[in-house]
This record gives structure tokens, sequence and C-alpha cells, in this order.
């Protein structure tokens, strides 16, 4: 984890100037990230340079509790998708919101040798609603 300044601002995809376009980057089996598109990195703040190589918590926001994370590689080393609510941190220190899908890629002889995710805006009902959720779970983690 970076010792980046946090930074309790939002960016929203208007702001990134990305909403209606795909937010998308791939990782290789142990989450390294091997592609992002343009509007991921407009998003998230970081050139393609900068993240290709690199593991793909590097926009993981502190305010994210550790299970949350647990349950989505459960999800998906078994091969099935996973759909949920992430705060993310941008390289300037602020954060966004995303509600991203994951599942598995596989090769042309059935090999799964990566993760795809697409991400989307979170409704303001909806960020409100895991705000709280996961104010909660950090707070069980630090018990």
């Amino acid at each position: 984890m970076s010792s980046k300044k946090i930074i309790d601002e939002e960016v929203t995809f208007e702001d990134a100037g990305v909403l209606n376009r795909p937010i998308i980057s791939k990782t290789d089996l142990k989450g390294i990230i091997t592609y992002v598109n343009t509007p991921f990195c407009k998003l998230a703040g970081y050139s393609k340079d900068e993240l290709i190589g690199k593991p793909h918590n590097i926009i993981r926001h502190p305010d994210m509790p550790k299970a949350a994370f647990k349950e989505l590689w459960e999800t998906i080393e078994k091969n099935e998708k996973w759909r949920g609510f992430v705060k993310n941190l941008r390289k300037d220190g602020k954060y966004y919101w995303v509600e991203a899908f994951i599942e598995p890629v596989f090769d042309e002889n059935g090999n799964k040798v990566g993760y795809i995710s697409a991400r989307r805006p979170v409704s303001k009902e909806d960020r409100k609603r895991y705000e709280e959720i996961y104010k909660e779970m950090k707070r069980k983690e630090s018990e």
C-alpha cells in the first residue's frame, strides 16, 4: 500500500469525462494488470505505463474492507462471475466509486489465463448503502 495522501473528495465518471464509456481492465491470475483502456486511466488518474505490470490493488482505497476482496477472489477463483461495489483510490489521492463486474478469461484451450473487469457508475443510493456496510466491516476487522 502506498503512502499516498488521501483526499476526501470524490471524482465522478462525469468529472473524469468517461460517462457512458466502458471502464475495462484485465489482470493475470495473480491480479497483476495486463491491460487497461483509456477511460480506466482517466478515472484512476494514472497513465497506462504506470498501471501495466502493477498489482490491481494499486487503486485500492483504505476504506475498503479486506473481507470484500476475500469474497471477490473466492468467487472468481471458482470460475464464477462477481459483481460488487468498490471505492477506489486515484493517483491524486481522491476517490471514485464503481460497480464492478469481474469474470475469468480463458484461452482457446479452456485454460484460465486471467480476469477481466468492467465498471459502471454507482447510484447515490448504492454508494450510501455500501459506505455504511464497508464502514461496519472495517470496524469489525479492527476489533
